[in-house]
């Protein structure tokens, strides 16, 4: 065939080389503002610690390592050559890399950092858009420290390993290493979110705070980990009750603990992670806080990990939306650039207007973390279940539609968005699906009055700025003083907390620009069921050009 008839042209260039938190202006403007109000003598450090990442996760080699990570998934060796029981996972050296650099990068240390959750939140934003899968044992490593601490001893002994700076992989004892990972093991094929149907059981040895736990665990996250928080019911009070336990998978004498793997998950997306169905038979474990005080303890644990569900939604919105400006930058059509055109321009504007608004109140959680007040543990208590609710929905109907606009191109693999779109759902399935979210945040509406005062104080900090947002939030004062029929309504409750939580930090903190478009759409109802429906007469331009990949 003639190679005149291959010469390529109206495609766009690989999206490679560029800094992801450089180019990103609503990630550096958040995390800029929030550092400046809380400790703007880091603000030099930071800046360069995540525009080093920002280099690393934009560059060929991340890239590479992304789609190798997911092109050679994991393997499951349950035995030997000999025929002993193992239990190990093996995973592609690629997942090793990315592992290495976000441990390297400080994404399992937050806990004892100045400003360390808001500078761990921006570098796991940042770093989650070079692959998403390794990011379940970041986020779970990062999570077990609070729930470690109900135990000083426990969090004495393995905290220091779990905001460590070094990967180490491989199953030794947690002592011979610099560095470990967390898993975590609570759902049951009987209970899914319903854990206290758990019916594994936790058997007191006489040592104290010593159990074997024998139990069947149908999901267990990243089981190539050192350890896992797992619960159980104990019975040394002469009752089951509900209980935290640590097991690790070595133990210190160098023996395997009785962790045996029966299969990993085949699943629709996250496919460089593992995610295994595991059985207990006399499973050596150590107690976490008081007996029958299972959720209480493990609670720490969860929110921190619905954050990070925010913040990979979040992320995967922002990359989604950098391939799709991307593509339209460098695509013509009927004679002009796709991204003149002013249907395409009310597509990405709308997706940029999406983007911006999860990437804002994902920074406004992580800055609560590091303040500590009671005022923000009360905003954070009622904040992060509705954000987890409606960030995570948002991504997958936003990602598919960043897809479209690539056309052919974002349908086939090379592309990296159908990777992206089958990842898309993942954060609002784990750590409780839509409906746990919503029903959560019920039970802190009826059961802890400070949560919804701190909310609403929140909210109103915007009062007055802009009359769609004022009249939304007299909607939701309405919807919240009817109980009637409430837990029925409870999505459509807690979707509107979400939209009127994200109008009042951008009308606070985004261009005008932005503020108005997000008022009049998503707060004024002048917007329609699909993405590409703004108001033409928005300043759809400006917030496309925002969106641009540019320093």
């Amino acid at each position: 065939m003639a190679a005149t008839t291959h010469t390529v042209t109206n495609q766009a260039p690989p999206l490679v080389g560029h800094d992801v938190y450089g180019t990103d202006r609503a990630l550096r403007e958040g995390v800029e503002r929030h550092l400046s109000a809380a400790a703007p003598e880091l603000l030099g450090e930071v800046r360069e610690e995540l525009h080093e990442l920002g280099r690393a996760a934009g560059s060929a080699q991340a890239q590479r390592w992304g789609a190798l990570a997911n092109e050679n998934p994991p393997e499951l060796r349950t035995h030997d050559r000999y025929g002993n029981r193992i239990d190990e996972v093996e995973f592609h050296p690629a997942w090793h890399r990315l592992l290495g650099h976000a441990v390297g990068a400080g994404l399992t240390d937050a806990w004892g950092r100045p400003a360390g959750h808001l500078r761990r939140a921006a570098g796991f934003f940042v770093w989650s858009q070079a692959e998403a899968g390794h990011g379940c044992p970041v986020s779970m490593t990062h999570a077990a420290v609070p729930a470690l601490r109900a135990d000083p001893e426990l969090a004495a002994e393995w905290e220091p390993l779990l905001t460590s700076h070094v990967y180490e992989q491989g199953l030794r004892p947690a002592g011979r290493k610099a560095g470990v990972l967390f898993g975590m093991a609570m759902t049951e094929k009987q209970g899914g979110s319903d854990v206290r149907a758990n019916t594994t059981a936790a058997k007191p040895l006489d040592a104290a705070g010593e159990y074997l736990l024998t139990g069947h665990k149908w999901f267990c996250s990243a089981p190539m980990s050192d350890g896992f928080l797992v619960l159980a019911q104990a019975s040394a009070s002469g009752r089951e009750s509900l209980t935290c336990f640590l097991v690790p998978r070595v133990l210190p004498d160098g023996a395997r603990n009785v962790f045996a793997i029966q299969r990993l998950k085949d699943k629709l997306g996250n496919r460089s992670n593992a995610s295994a169905e595991v059985e207990f038979d006399g499973t050596w474990a150590r107690r976490v806080g008081e007996e029958g005080r299972g959720v209480r303890t493990i609670i720490g644990m969860v929110a921190a990990t619905r954050l990070d569900c925010v913040l990979g939604a979040a992320a995967q919105m922002r990359q989604a939306l950098t391939q799709a400006v991307h593509h339209a930058e460098h695509r013509s059509a009927f004679g002009a650039r796709l991204i003149e055109q002013p249907l395409m321009r009310n597509v990405l504007a709308d997706l940029a207007l999406e983007s911006e608004a999860a990437t804002t109140l994902g920074l406004r959680l992580a800055a609560a973390y590091d303040a500590g007040t009671e005022q923000e543990r009360a905003f954070l208590r009622i904040a992060v279940p509705v954000a987890k609710y409606w960030v995570t929905k948002r991504c997958t109907p936003m990602v598919a539609e960043a897809l479209e606009c690539l056309g052919g191109n974002g349908y086939v693999e090379e592309s990296g968005l159908p990777r992206l779109l089958r990842e898309s759902p993942l954060n609002s399935i784990w750590e409780g699906s839509g409906n746990v979210q919503a029903l959560d945040v019920l039970r802190a509406l009826q059961r802890e009055p400070m949560a919804l005062n701190a909310f609403l104080q929140e909210v109103g900090r915007a009062r007055g700025a802009d009359h769609r947002l004022d009249s939304a939030i007299k909607g939701l004062l309405t919807e919240l003083a009817d109980l009637e029929g409430i837990e029925a309504r409870a999505r459509r409750v807690v979707e509107r907390m979400a939209l009127v939580l994200q109008g009042s930090l951008l009308v606070r903190w985004a261009p005008p620009e932005v503020a108005d478009a997000f008022c009049a759409s998503r707060l004024g109802g002048d917007w329609g069921a699909a993405f590409g429906t703004l108001p033409h007469s928005l300043h759809l331009g400006a917030l496309v050009e925002r969106a641009r990949i540019a320093g």
